[in-house]
């Protein structure tokens, strides 16, 4: 073990993307101790890919694509504006609550960042909010869009764990709520503080019609997918097809955001972001059956024993983990890396794999927006034109609202198990 870990840390720092390095790091491993089973993993690299839950993944991807590109950003906002935006500190909580229902809609929180953060930074900066202020609030709150379903970490965390992606999702759902009704009340503390300004919002009864007329098709998407998947109307894969059906016909004929010349890029783009992930997934798959091979999960799972550390306890110390790792590793290959690891171990103890997907998923969106590798960091600094180092100083305070969350989900597992349980037994 101390070749196949040191070797994949080694890989890693000199420039070796992650998922080669766990390719590289499972041929050194076999080279050196088990050279008969070579010719088994062009079998095992395949295995890794082979499953039926992956084939929602690209189907996210696009509907998220659609989406964001279909006119999507500026009808949510103006949404958001009717509930919040008379408040002091209008356009921040703004910010936050288009980021909740957006997480809803793209399943990823760097598009989410990306959408949101070209919209809101600008915005926010004219009205006199600080640009670090402004921009970590962007990165910070697009942390929900990977936790709030319909989520694509949960999907390829269904993938590893071999969990329902109906149940995941539900599991998942009250944390990232409690993750934007904590943000908004960081802004309104932050906002009253610094006498951030309200914003002039017409509230006469044919504007809001017309506000919520507009914002409707796009609230009614999270509806449609996670719907679908937790009444068992339709599977993971044929909700995805659906949403992706519903974003094209909505983007097209309804925001008319779309083209039909728009559409090959966004499909070549959806196309290159679903290989990178099925990239990571060939080469986790020899990984993870080196962890087996090696019974790793079995000596995880002695040692919490041994040092006779209750679910609480090892969920906390895990979790520690989770975020550590979330400052090195981008959120894929860390949930491919950390679940076979863990999860046995603590199902051992008599932890819901539902509570962990949730600590999992929200413990490596907080590494979002952690440097070095922090992508919704890299992405707002890069509209905001402030120093990475500047828009995590600027994400900190709100970045309390996701440790918090972390915290509760590990001391209260109902918080994760509740909602499964009672919608799906």
């Amino acid at each position: 073990m101390l070749l196949l870990i040191g070797s994949l840390v080694l890989f890693m720092l000199i420039g070796v993307p992650i998922a080669y390095s766990m390719g590289l790091s499972g041929l050194l491993y076999f080279l050196v101790y088990q050279p008969d089973l070579i010719a088994v993993l062009p079998a095992r690299v395949y295995a890794g890919m082979n499953s039926s839950v992956m084939l929602s993944l690209p189907l996210f991807i696009v509907m998220g694509h659609l989406m964001n590109h279909g006119g999507l950003t500026g009808r949510l906002i103006d949404f958001c504006m009717l509930f919040v935006g008379r408040l002091r500190g209008g356009l921040g909580l703004v910010s936050v609550l288009t980021a909740m229902v957006f997480g809803g809609i793209s399943g990823s929180s760097v598009s989410d960042a990306a959408s949101i953060g070209q919209v809101m930074i600008p915005a926010m900066k004219k009205k006199g909010y600080p640009v670090r202020t402004a921009t970590g609030l962007i990165a910070a709150s697009s942390t929900m869009g990977m936790i709030i379903p319909p989520s694509i970490p949960m999907v390829i965390y269904a993938f590893a764990a071999s969990e329902s992606v109906g149940r995941l999702f539900l599991g998942s759902l009250i944390a990232g709520v409690m993750v934007g009704v904590f943000m908004l009340g960081i802004v309104l503390i932050i906002a009253h503080k610094n006498q951030f300004p309200c914003e002039e919002v017409d509230l006469a009864p044919a504007k809001v019609l017309r506000g919520t007329m507009e914002g409707l098709p796009a609230l009614l998407m999270p509806l449609i997918v996670v719907g679908s998947v937790v009444t068992g109307i339709a599977t993971a894969t044929e909700s995805a097809a659906v949403g992706a059906l519903y974003a094209l016909l909505v983007g097209l004929f309804v925001y008319r955001g779309l083209t039909f010349k728009d559409l090959p890029k966004l499909f070549g783009e959806a196309i290159l972001s679903s290989a990178n992930v099925m990239i990571i997934i060939a080469f986790s798959g020899v990984f993870t059956w080196i962890l087996a091979l090696e019974h790793v999960t079995q000596m995880i799972g002695m040692l919490f024993v041994q040092l006779q550390l209750g679910p609480t306890t090892a969920m906390l110390a895990v979790a520690v983990v989770i975020l550590l790792i979330g400052f090195f590793v981008d959120v894929s290959p860390a949930i491919l890396l950390l679940t076979p690891v863990f999860l046995p171990a603590l199902k051992m103890l008599g932890v819901s794999p539902i509570q962990f997907g949730a600590v999992l998923i929200s413990g490596l969106a907080v590494g979002l927006v952690t440097p070095p590798v922090g992508m919704c960091l890299n992405v707002c600094a890069s509209v905001s034109g402030e120093g990475i180092l500047s828009v995590f100083r600027g994400a900190l305070p709100f970045l309390l609202a996701n440790f918090l969350v972390v915290l509760l989900l590990c001391l209260f597992p109902v918080l994760s198990t509740w909602l499964p349980s009672l919608l799906m037994g």
